[in-house]
């Protein structure tokens, strides 16, 4: 059997007017699933390499049925996922367009995975096959039991030589619960062997800053190599950690790069203007399976981070949380296939 990639996280209920409507503009939602973790692993499974997902969901709910059944269809392993006391989370989407920004409204409180407690898993059994585990700051921010239970994770994961990575993903509107990010996050960091973030995550959950001015228009990336040093040298348990580079120019029109600093290499990707916008949400968990899937399967990594940069280029171009892409569009696009031109 192969080793599968672990990923732990809340899978939630996503709303979304259709196209580009606001909210309730006509009296109807779309609904699909969606949520970092499982985005990872719904990714993963597209690009051929094993996933399993473990959360928990509430008991004797049929959402809850759905969203189980739909990972089933990307060929995630569900098998380590808990039910148990509390709801389905929901979070609603409204998609900017131009100068409009997107607006998200979570919903998601007393939801199972934050009333969960230390010991509702069993992570000696979810790692008896793994071999790597990824989280992110959203998983932390959900309550301190769930934070408790993360502590949990990690520590198993160790224990079963796991390789362990992390998606910083601050969400300011989710640390509600007595802690702040900068108060937990760096702790979690420890455990980490690869660092996932953007600059604005490095400085609210872990603190650190540099003079980076993601307004300018025009990213100095020597400041971004001063930045990823700095984590690194904070952080000696960290073999690398990856930063997306993300110039919006409008909700519709993003340039879209990253760089990736291992300690012996400061690397940059291609760089991909992306313009008229489908849905860049997930686009981050697309990026960081990507650098997932290419740490274990490509020759170096250069290979890795571009790889991952192009998969989230084409996230920007799929409706919904998952990315619907193969590992083979993901190599064209890396090849310069990027005209969009009909295939036939």
């Amino acid at each position: 059997m192969n080793p599968t990639t672990v990923t732990f996280g809340e899978l939630m209920l996503r709303l979304a007017p259709p196209g580009f409507e606001r909210f309730l503009q006509s009296p109807q939602f779309t609904a699909t699933f969606g949520g970092g973790e499982a985005n990872v692993a719904v990714a993963l499974a597209q690009f051929g390499l094993p996933a399993t997902f473990a959360t928990i969901l509430p008991e004797n709910n049929a959402i809850a049925d759905a969203a189980i059944a739909e990972l089933h269809r990307f060929d995630v392993d569900t098998s380590k996922v808990v039910r148990g006391k509390g709801r389905m989370g929901i979070y609603y989407i409204e998609a900017g367009a131009n100068q409009r920004p997107s607006k998200v409204i979570y919903d998601r409180e007393y939801s199972a995975i934050a009333l969960a407690k230390p010991g509702s898993i069993h992570w000696a059994g979810v790692f008896a096959n793994a071999n790597w585990f990824h989280f992110t700051g959203i998983t932390p921010a959900l309550s301190a039991t769930t934070t408790e239970l993360l502590h949990e994770a990690l520590a198993a994961a160790k224990q079963a030589h796991v390789t362990i990575s992390c998606d910083l993903n601050f969400r300011k509107n989710l640390w509600k619960w007595g802690k702040r990010a900068d108060e937990v996050m760096p702790q979690l960091m420890k455990q980490v062997d690869f660092a996932i973030a953007n600059e604005e995550d490095v400085q609210t959950a872990l603190g650190i800053s540099t003079a980076i001015d993601v307004h300018s228009g025009q990213l100095d990336h020597t400041q971004y190599e001063k930045l990823t040093a700095k984590v690194l040298e904070q952080y000696s348990n960290l073999q690398a950690i990856a930063i997306t580079l993300r110039e919006s120019k409008s909700a519709s029109h993003n340039g879209w790069s990253a760089c990736l600093n291992d300690r012996k290499n400061f690397l940059l990707s291609r760089h991909y203007e992306i313009t008229d916008i489908v849905d860049r949400v997930g686009s981050g968990d697309s990026f960081a399976a990507g650098l997932i899937y290419g740490f274990q399967k490509l020759s170096s990594h250069q290979d890795a981070l571009e790889f991952a940069t192009a998969a989230s280029c084409l996230k920007h171009s799929v409706n919904g949380d998952f990315l619907r892409a193969t590992k083979e569009e993901v190599e064209a696009l890396m090849k310069g296939s990027g005209s969009g031109r009909v295939q036939r």
